[in-house]
């Protein structure tokens, strides 16, 4: 989701500070959080000052040490609290075969730090409802004696019921 993407990189680039953006596009979505660094970043930036789960957010060449990376993102995100469903695996990330999967976790994420009040929320500020939102009615006295007559399927009703056509259990058929 193009929109998605966008949301999540001002939230990621928000939340990170000092990361160069990713050029518009899946693929370079995909590439820009391919080594971890990024991911890693994001994570650490979570947690208070030198707390961080993630010890090495170097980029590296190897795709090892990239993946590696990647993992290290994905346990700590885990034990951050986003449930182990809703975590993506390396390879989609890697491989960029299921990117929907990551941009789930990554939302998931950004939900979570919000209501932990660790990270900022980038976005149109109407996305979250807000606990104090109600859901309010007002009806009017006739309104509400018009439904008093009112008898709702799930209550049932006796009307038309009979056992006309009804056999014993265990009875067998007569065919004459």
């Amino acid at each position: 989701d193009p929109e998605l993407e966008q949301i999540l990189t001002q939230w990621i680039l928000a939340q990170c500070g000092g990361i160069q953006p990713p050029e518009p596009g899946k693929e370079k979505f995909q590439e820009w959080l391919k080594d971890g660094t990024v991911l890693g970043k994001l994570i650490n930036s979570l947690y208070p000052k030198g707390q961080g789960p993630v010890a090495n957010t170097e980029p590296s060449n190897k795709a090892f040490k990239q993946m590696e990376q990647i993992s290290q993102f994905l346990r700590a995100a885990e034990q951050y609290g986003i449930a182990p469903t809703d975590i993506f695996q390396t390879v989609d990330l890697w491989e960029g075969k299921n990117m929907a999967c990551v941009q789930r976790t990554l939302m998931n994420l950004g939900g979570l730090a919000v209501t932990k009040q660790d990270g900022l929320f980038v976005g149109d500020p109407n996305w979250f409802p807000k606990k104090s939102q109600e859901n309010r009615r007002d009806f009017s006295k006739d309104k509400l004696k018009e439904g008093q007559n009112v008898i709702g399927l799930q209550m049932g009703t006796n009307r038309g019921a009979s056992q006309a056509g009804m056999t014993g259990y265990g009875m067998p058929r007569q065919i004459l």
